[in-house]
């Protein structure tokens, strides 16, 4: 059930009432020096909503220090907003759309927007699938890339796709069946880079899911089983081999980037990948609604904490 209501997103101390709850259940904790004894909360006409401090280390702070929130002049009813905004939207929400709705500046609802898929990555890397499970693996390519790498050759036969795919960004997508979904943006899909993210992040108990191409078959020598789908024979499922799951999965993410936000410089891809992959593992299918999507974004914020520099560098 939802701790978040249209209290929480109109009112700035029951925002902060909500957030408190979730980072302190036990009551509020000194990101300082991590006192917990010592604590008051702070009272009076120019004191900030929400500041408290700590009497051993003597230092203010409030609930956003150490999280997505921190050093932000937003209001925090407002990041709660764009919060919900963006786990409920099945493709996104542009910054100019977050900018127009919030009332914040453009420059301010991208890096909202930015700091929120941040608090969207899953820090939990166990393999996907396991005994009889199977797992989906195909690449993608999307977005052309800045400065395209020359091809890497073996035994005088390329592993990257040639022509305008090798000219774009590279996206490897790994999906268990019936559950969650990952991705990795690669500088280059060679067998080497592939082989070695599907081994690591897939358990070998797993039945395997691929195409035919020249990227799998080593790799997929590994694991209990390998089935393979022809699509340069028109063959796309065979029985219950098919890799519909991850290209479904593909086709949401690239209607999104062309539909909605346009424009990923490729520093950033690896964000918007996280976000998708989010939405996708927190689905309606899996039993999770826009309020419970929004509340475990919220279980995402600590410590992910980015500055505006620091995003644009990345």
């Amino acid at each position: 059930m939802s701790v978040l209501s249209d209290r929480h997103f109109h009112d700035e101390a029951e925002a902060y009432k909500v957030v408190e709850a979730r980072i302190w259940p036990n009551g509020p904790v000194c990101p300082h020096c991590g006192g917990f004894e010592r604590i008051s909360k702070m009272a009076g006409k120019s004191t900030r909503i929400g500041t408290y401090k700590c009497y051993q280390c003597r230092k203010p702070f409030t609930v956003k220090v150490g999280t997505i929130f921190e050093s932000s002049h937003v209001p925090l009813h407002f990041w709660l907003q764009a919060i919900f905004l963006i786990a409920s939207s099945k493709k996104g929400i542009s910054s100019n759309q977050l900018h127009r709705t919030l009332g914040v500046t453009l420059k301010t609802a991208w890096f909202m927007s930015h700091r929120i898929r941040e608090a969207m990555r899953d820090g939990n890397l166990g393999p996907l699938g396991g005994n009889g499970l199977i797992v989906e693996a195909d690449e993608t390519y999307w977005g052309k890339k800045a400065n395209p790498e020359p091809s890497k050759h073996r035994r005088g036969r390329p592993y990257i796709k040639k022509g305008k795919a090798a000219e774009k960004r590279a996206i490897l997508g790994l999906v268990e069946r019936g559950g969650i979904v990952r991705t990795f943006h690669v500088a280059q899909a060679t067998k080497v880079n592939v082989s070695d993210l599907v081994a690591a992040n897939i358990a070998h108990e797993s039945v395997l899911m691929t195409d035919e191409s020249n990227l799998y078959p080593t790799v997929g020598a590994t694991f209990s089983s390998h089935w393979i789908v022809k699509h340069s024979a028109g063959e796309y499922v065979r029985g219950g081999a098919h890799t519909n799951t991850i290209e479904s999965y593909f086709s949401v993410f690239k209607r999104g980037m062309k539909g909605t936000y346009q424009h990923c410089a490729e520093k950033h891809l690896h964000r918007y990948l996280a976000e998708f992959d989010f939405r996708h593992n927190q689905r309606v299918a899996l039993g999770v609604d826009d309020e419970t999507r929004a509340d475990r974004i919220l279980d995402g914020i600590v410590g992910k904490r980015l500055t505006y520099e620091t995003t644009k560098a990345r």
